[in-house]
């Protein structure tokens, strides 16, 4: 699954197009390089958002095309 639609199922970012502006403006990186909205995501990948000077982390787990919203947050795990 491409990075910007993982982003927007799992509902760490709300819209597509904000998740693949974000890629392309450099506040997202897997496993520490900074990566593209076509970067294809896989489990065991760790996704670090930069939310203005916040920071966070998340682990995927599963990864899933459609997920309801109750379900969502099971896709990934902070981390610190």
């Amino acid at each position: 699954m491409r990075l910007d639609k993982f982003l927007k199922v799992s509902r760490i970012i709300k819209r597509r197009t904000v998740a693949a502006d974000a890629c392309g403006n450099e506040y997202i990186s897997v496993n520490g390089k900074p990566a593209k909205a076509s970067y294809v995501v896989r489990i065991g990948d760790i996704i670090t958002v930069t939310y203005g000077s916040r920071i966070v982390s998340f682990r995927v787990k599963e990864i899933c095309e459609t997920q309801s919203k109750d379900k969502a947050c099971e896709m990934y795990e902070v981390v610190e």
